[in-house]
């Protein structure tokens, strides 16, 4: 059974955990600091995203969560995504990539890139509802 309840849709996508990075950031480590560290973690290109919303700076916000976007596609089609289908925000690993893709679709809209702001919120949509809800796009 899959997370959206369609019994004939692939499985969710799970990705592999990551304990280093994660560990670092939930120590407190600068997300700066951890993305040069591990380019590859989208949890730390997210969390420097948020944190340029945040300061009010859309355009950095905008670069940093497309970073942590096509790393964390990278990474879900290596664990067998094929380009649709649930990715849980319950689990995770996954969490980084959902954050940079909502932070991105937030980042666009601030910017007037609508269409990019509604593919990208669509997209987490269909990842999961819990995703966006999570991340205020619900």
């Amino acid at each position: 059974m899959t997370l959206q309840g369609n019994l004939l849709g692939p499985e969710p996508t799970l990705l592999p955990d990551n304990d280093e990075p994660r560990d670092a950031l939930d120590a407190g480590r600068p997300p700066a600091d951890v993305a040069r560290a591990h380019p590859e973690f989208s949890a730390a290109w997210a969390a420097l995203a948020e944190a340029a919303l945040a300061a009010g700076d859309p355009v950095a916000a905008y670069a940093y969560a497309r970073t942590g976007y096509h790393r964390g596609l990278d990474q879900l089609r290596r664990a067998g995504w094929k380009g649709h289908g649930p990715v849980p925000w319950s689990h995770r690993p996954n969490q980084g990539f959902l954050r940079a893709l909502a932070a991105l679709a937030m980042a666009a809209g601030e910017i007037g890139e609508t269409a990019e702001y509604e593919r990208c919120r669509q997209f987490l949509a269909d990842s999961d509802p819990a995703a966006a809800a999570a991340t205020g796009l619900a």
